[in-house]
């Protein structure tokens, strides 16, 4: 009974991390927004574009972590191969993993497309000088089209995610890893 109780607190635990989380990465997502209005339209367009990219990946990283075995990553392991440990701890947090992923990042990112796509509509009507129901035409399309480019990025990531989990958690884990060592070598020389 001390074991489940124990469990339980610490899912509260992470619930409030994910919670506290996700407020200065939005602010730091919704820089991006203010910086999107005093932009040009297509530099605007480009930077919506990655957001949506990110969203989707961090999506299909999320359902690969859900989706993968330990199992492959144990041979690997003893083989030696690189960000095969990283990797059976990301599987073995998959629903942390999940969470961090799909929920925080991937939303956040789905939210800020919607409000960029809305920045982007904006600057692309004031150098069109656009008025009246061409104003308003302008932004339901653009606007339509980022959603469609997000939920359809986020439909085929899952699609690749749920088939082949183990070579995206491989990648995710080799990058985690050397990110990990390059921050290591950095705290090394500062000290």
């Amino acid at each position: 009974m001390m074991k489940k109780s124990s469990k339980s607190k610490s899912n509260y635990k992470f619930i409030v991390f994910i919670a506290a989380l996700t407020l200065p990465i939005s602010a730091v997502f919704d820089t991006s927004t203010i910086f999107l209005n005093s932009t040009t339209w297509y530099i605007g367009a480009i930077i919506v574009i990655g957001i949506v990219f990110i969203g989707a990946l961090f999506d299909m990283i999320g359902m690969a972590a859900a989706a993968a075995r330990e199992t492959p990553f144990h041979a690997m392991a003893s083989k030696r191969v690189y960000g095969a440990r990283r990797a059976i701890s990301i599987v073995r947090n998959a629903e942390k993993v999940s969470s961090i992923c799909s929920d925080v990042i991937g939303d956040i990112a789905g939210v800020l497309s919607g409000a960029g796509a809305l920045a982007v509509s904006v600057q692309l009507l004031q150098s069109i000088h656009a008025s009246g129901w061409k104003d308003e035409a302008v932004k339901i399309a653009i606007t339509a089209v980022i959603t469609s480019l997000t939920v359809g990025g986020k439909a085929i990531g899952k699609t690749v995610a749920i088939h082949s989990p183990t070579p995206i958690i491989l990648m995710a884990a080799r990058i985690w890893e050397t990110v990990s060592f390059v921050d290591r070598r950095v705290q090394r020389r500062k000290k």
